[in-house]
């Protein structure tokens, strides 16, 4: 969690992909869990989503959420920050907050990922980072390049 956040996050709007059977999961089971601080599901790439969060960008490469005053968090960053509103799990997201926890929160998502990747008919995921899974060859990595080229 930043240490800049200057009022308290009283809700979380994660964006998801309602077309994939592992996020809907994911999200009813977050819906099921005591929430410290409410978590709000919107359909990622859906007309309420550009409305709210216009200038966002593309949300369905990998789970994005934000929060109440305009903080966006993606990929392991927004696991971790999801499991820091509910109630059993905020001790584990202190946790994987750490670097060495940012990294195995990193290795879950890679491994939601593949999973997604399989799903959807051998289409690749690629993140922001440089990480790249294509279901034939696995995971590649290419450093994202400088705006200077």
């Amino acid at each position: 969690m930043s240490a800049t956040a200057q009022a308290p996050v009283r809700r979380l709007t994660v964006l998801y992909d309602a077309e994939c059977s592992l996020c809907t999961f994911l999200r009813d089971w977050l819906v099921r869990q005591p929430q410290l601080v409410e978590l709000e599901f919107v359909p990622a790439g859906s007309e309420e989503t550009a409305r709210r969060f216009p200038g966002l960008g593309s949300t369905l490469d990998e789970i994005t959420v934000v929060g109440d005053g305009g903080q966006v968090y993606r990929a392991a960053e927004a696991w971790i920050v999801v499991l820091w509103a509910l109630r059993e799990y905020r001790r584990l997201a202190h946790r994987l907050s750490t670097p060495t926890g940012t990294l195995l929160a990193r290795g879950a998502v890679l491994a939601a990922a593949k999973w997604r990747g399989a799903q959807w008919g051998g289409r690749a995921y690629q993140q922001r980072d440089g990480w790249r899974y294509e279901p034939d060859l696995g995971w590649t990595y290419a450093p994202p390049r400088c705006g200077g080229g």
